[in-house]
């Protein structure tokens, strides 16, 4: 069993959208380790978009293409393509949530990944805590 107390946020450097002749897009990235989750695209209407893969990794996209903005601004469902070098590893829906502000928390780690601790409650369920003591001097 795997203990994740932190949520991994990555920026994926270069990526592709791809509109086809009914609008619709697609979004090409990098393929990540297992399967996403309740996955989510927030959109913050400017040039970023925060893919919430599950619930614990979100993938930064920036700078988002102009033309591209007015088009995803309008959509309400987005294809995420996941790829390793050019071949497919997976293609999933995901729902589009426009939003006023994408808040990135955390503390980034390198260039591309931030970290953002869990609140002490998390910690302590996801921890599995059926005791705390509290000692030392107030």
């Amino acid at each position: 069993m795997e203990n994740q107390y932190y949520t991994l946020m990555e920026k994926q450097d270069f990526f592709e959208i791809i509109e086809n002749k009914y609008g619709e897009l697609a979004v090409f990235i990098d393929a990540r380790d297992g399967n996403p989750s309740e996955p989510v695209l927030q959109f913050d209407g400017k040039k970023t978009a925060l893919l919430c893969r599950d619930e614990r990794r979100s993938i930064i996209l920036d700078n988002i293409d102009a033309e591209t903005c007015n088009v995803l601004a309008e959509s309400e469902v987005v294809m995420i393509v996941e790829l390793k070098a050019e071949m497919v590893e997976r293609v999933y829906a995901v729902p589009v949530e426009n939003v006023e502000e994408i808040i990135l928390n955390g503390r980034r780690t390198r260039a591309d990944e931030l970290f953002k601790a869990k609140s002490k409650d998390e910690l302590l369920k996801s921890f599995g805590a059926i005791k705390v003591w509290t000692s030392g001097e107030k």
